[in-house]
């Protein structure tokens, strides 16, 4: 959108603040590079238990299934650190190989002084094993060390020392420092830590209290958090950090997800709610758009939908279809977060136990569905029937009622003059388009030949448009100069879902060609 398009209502939509959501949102998908490291846990860890392929009793064979089952529960036991490394990589504005060693230097600094602070600060305290009780933080730690290394990273990694100490300057200079300041830090979070665990087991407390209404508030927070990209941060708490479970041989560990994995009979509460949202209520959703799609825009209802629905059905990932009717039909997408709490509580009643290695899709239902923790599945197979139900009948009679723009539903003449921009017609004028420095022209040969990460660059506003370019699972995440310039219809018409502004910060939902994106976009700046 060039400067003398721009209406007074954009012009004061640019310049709504929501103070630290930048910095929020920079936290949300720094932990999603840690969490990604989930399946891979999950599947060596699940696979090589004794009711899989653990149980067979063979040379060479026998002993490396149990190898893969002792990896996949390395990864979980540190946690942690991965965290560490995650975070101050995906926080700080240019990481490269220094800000994780930096990391690593960092937690196993604080490590060290947990460990010799815990007879001190918890004297007299054992374990469920009548040992000394530890200073515990577990994957908070990580965070706060990622950030901490992030920001002294971005900080230091430039200084210049005095030329007789010159080798440890720049990059160098960053683990030193990153090590003096984990030191103090730790020393002082030990000292915290008997506040800090009060603090968090009432917590605990209060949702396990809660119970269903507990397992509802979460369920229900987290779809409403999706459209701002904040919902990793309170997933973090529920998945690594609520409760805690003595494994047989003396390890403790916390979170719904990793209690699971390690065979906690009591984990999976929080979790198990939602398989029948994400496997069957949103596919019957996209399901419903395409049955009441306009009869000339069916055929582009059914690429969109049908290849979001079975995404979400088979891998659990739903940013792609939840943002094909999140703005247009955002009253419906209030009941769909709705729908989803109510779906964790009444999991939550029946008593039912299942966790994942990434996302509630049939993946992990058929990897987790018997391991020795979950409990009552068929009952979860029956709510999703129910859910799908529901939802189809719920978004059917929604949007025809409403007359909601889904896909496939758009005016008659807005797909038309969108179909000739797509196959090309009376292209041989001129074409506007965005530049950094505002608007320039192209002719349609010129147009061709960009690339798609180029043609994405253009429609956030031109390279002087971009502040930093960032992206997580299914994420473009822009920070931009002028929001004004950012041409959403035209992020749309090269395939994003939706698109979302708060501030100067601009997310487009491309799916997972997103992290690819993200990349060639990085290559041409």
């Amino acid at each position: 959108m060039g400067e003398a398009t721009k209406t007074p209502k954009a012009q004061s939509k640019s310049g709504l603040r929501i103070p630290g959501f930048a910095q929020l949102q920079r936290l949300g998908k720094s932990l999603m590079l840690p969490i990604a490291v989930l399946p891979a846990a999950g599947i060596l860890l699940r696979l090589g238990q004794p009711d899989l392929l653990g149980r067979i009793d063979a040379p060479v064979i026998g002993p490396f299934f149990l190898a893969m089952s002792a990896a996949g529960d390395a990864l979980f036991a540190n946690l942690p650190l991965l965290f560490a490394v995650g975070v101050a990589i995906g926080f700080a504005k240019k990481a490269d190989g220094s800000t994780a060693l930096a990391a690593v230097v960092g937690y196993v600094v604080v490590e060290a002084v947990f460990k010799t602070m815990s007879p001190i600060v918890l004297a007299g305290e054992l374990d469920k094993a009548g040992d000394q009780a530890q200073i515990n933080y577990s994957v908070f730690a990580g965070i706060v060390v990622g950030l901490l290394t992030a920001w002294l990273f971005d900080r230091y990694h430039t200084i210049e020392l005095p030329s007789y100490l010159g080798f440890f300057g720049g990059r160098r200079f960053v683990p030193i420092v990153v090590s003096l300041a984990c030191l103090f830090l730790a020393f002082a979070m030990s000292y915290f830590y008997p506040i800090f665990d009060a603090g968090l087991t009432s917590l605990g407390q209060f949702i396990g209290g809660a119970g269903a209404l507990g397992a509802f508030v979460y369920g229900f927070a987290n779809r409403m958090l999706i459209p701002l990209g904040l919902h990793h941060i309170p997933n973090s708490y529920v998945w690594f950090i609520y409760g805690d479970y003595q494994t047989p041989d003396g390890n403790v560990v916390t979170g719904e997800l990793t209690r699971f994995a390690a065979g906690d009979t009591t984990a999976g509460l929080l979790t198990s709610g939602f398989f029948p949202i994400l496997m069957f209520g949103l596919p019957a959703a996209a399901l419903a758009m395409i049955h009441v799609a306009n009869k000339k825009q069916r055929k582009v209802a059914v690429g969109i939908l049908s290849a979001a629905g079975l995404t979400a059905f088979v891998t659990g990932i739903t940013e792609p279809l939840e943002f094909a009717f999140m703005f247009v039909a955002f009253p419906l997408y209030v009941v769909h977060a709705v729908l989803t709490g109510l779906s964790l509580a009444i999991a939550y009643l029946l008593d039912i136990h299942l966790g994942f290695s990434f996302s509630a899709g049939l993946i992990d239902l058929l990897l987790y569905g018997t391991a020795p923790a979950a409990k009552n599945i068929p009952l979860l197979i029956g709510m999703g029937v129910v859910f799908f139900a529901i939802y189809y009948l719920l978004f059917r009679f929604a949007i025809t009622k409403w007359n909601m723009r889904t896909p496939g539903r758009e005016p008659e003449e807005e797909f038309e003059a969108e179909e000739r921009a797509n196959l090309g017609e009376g292209t041989d004028a001129p074409t506007t388009v965005a530049t950094g420095t505002g608007t320039g022209t192209a002719t349609a040969t010129e147009t061709a030949v960009e690339s798609k990460a180029e043609q994405v660059i253009s429609a956030f506003g031109g390279r002087d448009n971009l502040v930093n370019v960032d992206a997580c699972i299914t994420r473009l995440r822009m920070e931009v100069v002028d929001k004004g310039k950012v041409d959403q219809v035209r992020l749309k018409t090269l395939g994003a879902a939706g698109v979302v502004e708060v501030g100067n910060s601009v997310q487009a939902v491309f799916g997972t060609q997103a992290e690819a994106l993200k990349n060639d976009i990085t290559e041409i700046l």
